[in-house]
């Protein structure tokens, strides 16, 4: 016969605390998201809580807390991969932490409707406010806003400072160019992102410091849009232009439209010219050829982002350093040969 204790139909906190074998305070404290638990007791009461289907009484808990257990979120309704990977990363660490998720999607990100989004947030009682978004003016928002909680900034502030957390686009960037030429590329174009965001201007940057350091003049970029199309057209104009031998492009979805144009045009890649991307969608290994990229993990800034918002709220927050980004290597980059 089993030895297991039993429990009633709908277990109460002190069936988890039975079970895990910890006290009641330690059961609350898990479920409220504390970052003083060892992860060893974290993960025996979530076992706990697991195979009771414990299901904690919100209500009850914001009654005795004063918090509301809800972070809202604000981000553009983008179906771009990044701002869309990095919404859903953050939204599922929230929920892994047991906070309830308030979205404020934004068509476009104009001060005025960040401004709105973070005062309708803030009256609905949100605990703190994660807000995706990576043009300059979100940021000036974000630093003049006075909302009464904590704000954090997920992938504008690329100083690293304050309350933010995102990846170094400026050393992704850097490295993706130095990469190019280690392999004896010298004529290398950029196709940037759209003014205006700080990622575009980030990879813009480390370009022009990666050229400059090895003792070569930046071209002036082409500036894109983020999309396929727009790197189709800018792939256009780079094969009638010539003069060169690689191309760094500000995102993956950019350098899917361009690798169009030039296998239109009969340029081989990398046989003829080689492009590096940014982002590594997941398409990206199975371009022909295969891009490489630099990637960015979205999962990561989505669990520093709620562990950010734990941290402020019990008024322990630090500073983040940004996230190192990985230069992945596929067969869209060769070594530069002179009759290319």
């Amino acid at each position: 016969m089993s030895s297991q204790p039993t429990f009633p139909a709908k277990p109460v906190m002190a069936d988890v605390a039975r079970l895990a074998g910890v006290s009641h305070q330690t059961v609350s404290r898990v479920i409220n998201g504390s970052a003083n638990i060892r992860p060893a007791t974290k993960e025996r009461v979530q076992q706990a809580i697991d195979e009771l289907g414990y299901r904690p009484n919100t209500v009850a808990r914001a009654l005795v807390t004063r918090r509301s257990g809800i972070i809202g979120i604000v981000g553009t309704s983008s179906a771009l991969y990044g701002p869309s990977s990095i919404q859903r990363s953050v939204e599922e660490a929230a929920r892994a932490a047991g906070y309830f998720t308030a979205m404020v999607p934004l068509a476009e990100a104009t001060p005025g409707g960040l401004r709105d989004a973070l005062d309708r947030l803030a009256r609905q009682s949100v605990e703190a406010i994660v807000m995706i978004a990576a043009q300059e003016d979100a940021l000036d928002v974000a630093h003049s806003a006075d909302a009464g909680l904590p704000l954090i900034v997920v992938e504008g502030d690329l100083s690293g400072s304050g309350l933010s957390v995102g990846v170094d686009q400026i050393e992704g960037a850097r490295h993706a160019t130095a990469y190019l030429i280690e392999l004896g590329h010298r004529a290398i174009e950029h196709i940037a992102g759209p003014p205006g965001f700080t990622e575009a201007k980030g990879r813009r940057t480390g370009y022009e410091e990666a050229m400059r350091a090895a003792g070569l003049t930046p071209r002036e970029s082409l500036v894109g849009d983020w999309t396929p199309a727009r790197g189709y057209e800018l792939g256009r104009e780079l094969v009638r232009r010539g003069d060169l031998s690689a191309v760094f492009v500000a995102n993956d979805q950019m350098s899917i439209g361009v690798l169009h144009a030039f296998a239109e045009a009969g340029l081989s890649v990398p046989g003829d010219i080689s492009v590096i991307g940014f982002d590594d969608i997941p398409e990206a290994a199975y371009l022909n050829p295969a891009l490489t990229t630099v990637r960015q993990d979205f999962h990561v800034i989505g669990q520093r982002a709620i562990e950010l918002v734990t941290a402020a709220l019990e008024g322990s927050a630090e500073n983040m350093p940004l996230l190192p980004p990985e230069l992945i290597v596929r067969t869209s980059t060769a070594v530069f040969k002179e009759n290319q």
